[in-house]
Protein backbone atom coordinates (compact mmCIF):
# COMPACT_ATOMS: atom_id res chain seq x y z
CA UNK A 1 0.00 0.00 0.00
CA UNK A 2 1.19 3.71 -0.37
CA UNK A 3 0.93 6.08 2.16
CA UNK A 4 -0.32 9.42 0.79
CA UNK A 5 1.12 12.61 2.59
CA UNK A 6 -1.77 13.53 4.60
CA UNK A 7 -1.79 9.99 6.50
CA UNK A 8 2.26 11.12 6.76
CA UNK A 9 1.19 14.49 7.65
CA UNK A 10 -1.02 13.07 10.52
CA UNK A 11 2.11 10.52 11.89
CA UNK A 12 3.83 13.35 11.89
CA UNK A 13 1.52 15.41 14.03
CA UNK A 14 0.80 12.68 16.52
CA UNK A 15 4.97 12.80 16.90
CA UNK A 16 5.03 15.96 17.89
CA UNK A 17 2.62 15.23 20.36
CA UNK A 18 4.54 12.55 22.01
CA UNK A 19 7.15 14.40 22.43
CA UNK A 20 5.06 17.64 24.07
CA UNK A 21 3.91 14.44 26.31
CA UNK A 22 7.56 13.52 27.20
CA UNK A 23 8.28 17.88 27.63
CA UNK A 24 5.59 17.50 29.99
CA UNK A 25 6.82 14.84 31.94
CA UNK A 26 10.47 16.32 31.77
CA UNK A 27 8.91 19.35 33.71
CA UNK A 28 7.00 17.34 36.06
CA UNK A 29 3.44 18.39 34.62
CA UNK A 30 0.58 17.01 36.63
CA UNK A 31 -0.54 13.66 36.15
CA UNK A 32 -3.74 14.53 35.16
CA UNK A 33 -2.47 17.09 32.01
CA UNK A 34 -0.22 14.07 31.26
CA UNK A 35 -2.79 11.26 30.87
CA UNK A 36 -5.55 13.84 29.09
CA UNK A 37 -2.58 14.51 26.21
CA UNK A 38 -1.95 10.61 26.17
CA UNK A 39 -5.56 10.01 25.41
CA UNK A 40 -5.20 12.54 22.51
CA UNK A 41 -2.72 10.36 21.00
CA UNK A 42 -4.61 7.38 21.50
CA UNK A 43 -7.18 9.10 19.96
CA UNK A 44 -5.39 10.44 16.73
CA UNK A 45 -3.56 6.60 16.60
CA UNK A 46 -6.81 5.14 16.31
CA UNK A 47 -8.13 7.32 13.63
CA UNK A 48 -5.45 6.93 11.61
CA UNK A 49 -5.55 3.57 11.87
CA UNK A 50 -8.84 3.28 11.04
CA UNK A 51 -8.16 5.61 7.94
CA UNK A 52 -5.43 3.80 6.78
CA UNK A 53 -7.63 0.69 6.91
CA UNK A 54 -10.88 2.26 5.09
CA UNK A 55 -8.33 3.09 2.53
CA UNK A 56 -6.46 0.27 1.74
CA UNK A 57 -10.45 -1.13 2.48
CA UNK A 58 -11.37 0.41 -0.72
CA UNK A 59 -9.20 0.60 -3.01
CA UNK A 60 -9.60 -3.72 -2.16
CA UNK A 61 -13.19 -3.32 -2.78
CA UNK A 62 -12.78 -1.90 -6.30
CA UNK A 63 -9.94 -3.88 -7.35
CA UNK A 64 -12.50 -6.84 -6.78
CA UNK A 65 -15.54 -5.65 -8.37
CA UNK A 66 -13.57 -5.54 -11.42
CA UNK A 67 -12.40 -9.21 -11.07
CA UNK A 68 -16.26 -10.44 -9.85
CA UNK A 69 -14.96 -11.70 -6.69
CA UNK A 70 -16.83 -11.18 -3.59
CA UNK A 71 -15.54 -8.47 -1.09
CA UNK A 72 -17.03 -9.99 2.50
CA UNK A 73 -13.78 -11.79 3.34
CA UNK A 74 -11.94 -8.21 2.86
CA UNK A 75 -14.54 -6.48 4.70
CA UNK A 76 -14.40 -9.03 7.91
CA UNK A 77 -10.51 -8.85 7.62
CA UNK A 78 -10.42 -4.92 7.63
CA UNK A 79 -13.30 -4.82 11.09
CA UNK A 80 -10.78 -7.62 12.63
CA UNK A 81 -7.99 -5.57 11.94
CA UNK A 82 -9.67 -2.53 13.12
CA UNK A 83 -10.72 -4.36 16.78
CA UNK A 84 -7.03 -5.62 17.47
CA UNK A 85 -5.78 -2.30 16.94
CA UNK A 86 -7.72 -1.17 20.05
Amino acid sequence: MEYDQKIKNRMKRIEGQVRGLIKMMDEGKDCRDVVTQMSAVRSAMDRTAALIVSTNLERCIREEKNTGESSEDLIKEAVNLLVKSR
